[in-house]
């Protein structure tokens, strides 16, 4: 048998030393090729983390799939989606309690809380639509029945204007590439800030002070972090290396960007799950990224805005295997 673990040693067999281990960990992984959409989803961790040392927090446990954490007003507690319903949770732990979405209950996992803490944005099917039929809503932070913004779809909702009067989006319209667009919440048309006709463009999010909008693109050939003026204009890529790098974040004190970070054997215009991802802090002013947490995750870990209101510490989601589970999986 295989024992897995951390082991110390005195190099003294006449001394007892003590040691102290703290994140430590062990993920239980499925196969490469393995594809939950056909053999079900495995476990999920809520974790946090401080962006400055390192120090990661459980904070829930499901065998059941949860996804993208936002950080709620307050610093209190966290927002997750699962099974078509957003959740609140205390950052200290307990039982989630479901947050009122009135009858908009197929929600998925793009969804965040404006500048200003009193909105909250979200990304659901209609009842009675499959596939990519996301449409996105608004609703009061404290809960009730959401406002349609989105008429076509699919629209998938990633970021709030600086003054919580419209949104960003990725939005397929020519059915073949997805672009970025903004859409103001009293109505009117959308406006398409991207004109991509040949690569894959998602997660545009605004900085604090509302001067530019951050999204990922796979425009060089590999996915990287780019960044453009609020009407579209005067794009640049920010990110430079052979990794796949989705969903800038930016803090909310302006200073810093998180993204995750996928490897190059997958695909730059795939972001699956259940793969071996790191997450990975940069200066918003410039300089080289720093992974600050390896994790078994992918799609669902860090989707949406994640930073805490004091930008000391992220959530995110992790997956892995229960060990009961996985030693039923391999006694068949």
């Amino acid at each position: 048998s295989v024992v897995a673990g951390l082991f110390i040693c005195s190099h003294d067999g006449d001394k007892m030393e003590t040691a102290r281990f703290w994140n430590v960990r062990i993920d239980k992984p499925v196969s490469d090729a393995y594809n939950p959409s056909n053999s079900g989803y495995i476990g999920c961790r809520l974790e946090t983390i401080d962006v400055f040392n390192g120090e990661r927090k459980v904070i829930y446990e499901s065998k059941t799939r949860f996804e993208a954490p936002n950080w709620m007003p307050g610093g209190k507690e966290l927002l997750f989606n699962a099974d078509g319903s957003l959740f609140r949770i205390p950052i200290t732990g307990g039982t989630p309690e479901k947050f009122n979405t009135g009858s908009v209950n197929h929600n998925n996992n793009d969804h965040g809380i404006s500048f200003n803490g009193k909105m909250l944005a979200m990304s659901s099917n209609k009842e009675n639509t499959t596939g990519w039929g996301s449409f996105v809503y608004v609703v009061p932070i404290a809960g009730g029945e959401p406002k349609l913004i989105t008429e076509k779809t699919p629209s998938y909702w990633h970021g709030w204007g600086p003054n919580a009067d419209h949104v960003l989006y990725v939005a397929m319209r020519d059915g073949k590439n997805f672009n970025v667009y903004r859409k103001d919440l009293k109505g009117g048309e959308e406006v398409a800030l991207t004109q991509n006709t040949d690569h894959h463009v998602d997660g545009p999010e605004y900085s604090p002070d509302g001067k530019f909008i951050y999204f990922n693109s796979s425009a060089s050939g590999t996915m990287q972090l780019w960044k453009m003026k609020p009407d579209g204009s005067g794009k640049e890529q920010i990110t430079y290396d052979e990794n796949n790098n989705w969903f800038p974040h930016v803090s909310p004190d302006g200073k810093w960007i998180a993204f995750i970070s996928f490897p190059p054997t997958i695909d730059p215009k795939d972001h699956p799950s259940y793969k071996r991802v790191s997450l990975k802090i940069m200066p918003l002013a410039g300089g080289a990224p720093k992974t600050i947490a390896h994790m078994y995750g992918g799609q669902g870990t860090i989707n949406v805005p994640s930073w805490s209101p004091d930008s000391k510490r992220l959530a995110f989601v992790s997956n892995s295997r229960r060990y009961e589970d996985a030693q039923v999986a391999n006694s068949k």
